[in-house]
């Protein structure tokens, strides 16, 4: 098995073309789960979109008077996200960067919001992303991760993320795995929503 089955994210033009047409996560709102997580108070501190693709959970935490920074590899989406981010009056910093070099953003962050971007990568690209998140999280601070599930039947889509495949990926030395829920991810154009697991995680 490829270790990085997804090698054009690291295409620093690639990306761009996934925004041509509308992609299925471009759903011009904040996912449920998400919502459910900034009505509840977990999003605290300096917030971080990870692949925010067109921003809207870091305008989520932006609504909420929170420092909110969004990242990802489109240029394209970025561009969309601050379009966004000016039209309703939001202020958010929307940069782009390879998630699997969050050591080089030169920012700590609280909160880590994931939606769709954790279930791209597999062995050591996966592993790069985690040692990366280690890195910019404040002890105490909080991962949110919202991916594929193995409970959804058929093979289209990407990577269906198991328990497994979320509980080994975080040494437990850096991380306590405070919850993995199933949860559903909207996405275009179908009408039902996926199965999908929603983890938070602490760094310790």
């Amino acid at each position: 098995m490829p270790t990085d089955p997804h090698p054009e994210y690291h295409d620093p033009d690639a990306p761009d073309t996934l925004y041509a047409t509308k992609p299925p996560w471009d759903i011009d709102r904040p996912q449920p789960a998400f919502a459910a997580l900034a009505e509840s108070g977990a999003l605290r501190g300096r917030v971080l979109d990870l692949g925010c693709g067109t921003g809207e959970h870091a305008l989520l935490a932006a609504r909420l008077g929170l420092d909110a920074t969004g990242i990802d590899q489109s240029a394209q989406a970025l561009d969309l996200a601050r379009a966004k981010a000016a039209e309703r009056g939001l202020k958010a910093t929307f940069r782009r960067h390879n998630a699997l070099d969050l050591s080089t953003l030169g920012e700590i962050f609280d909160t880590v919001l994931d939606c769709g971007l954790f279930h791209l990568f597999e062995g050591d690209a996966r592993t790069a992303l985690v040692s990366g998140l280690t890195a910019i999280v404040n002890p105490g601070g909080r991962y949110f991760l919202l991916g594929f599930s193995d409970r959804q039947p058929g093979d289209w889509g990407p990577h269906r993320l198991s328990r497994t495949d979320i509980e080994s990926a975080f040494p437990t030395t850096d991380w306590h795995l405070d919850s993995l829920d199933p949860a559903t991810l909207d996405i275009n154009p179908t009408p039902v929503p996926v199965a999908a697991w929603l983890a938070a995680l602490t760094r310790r």
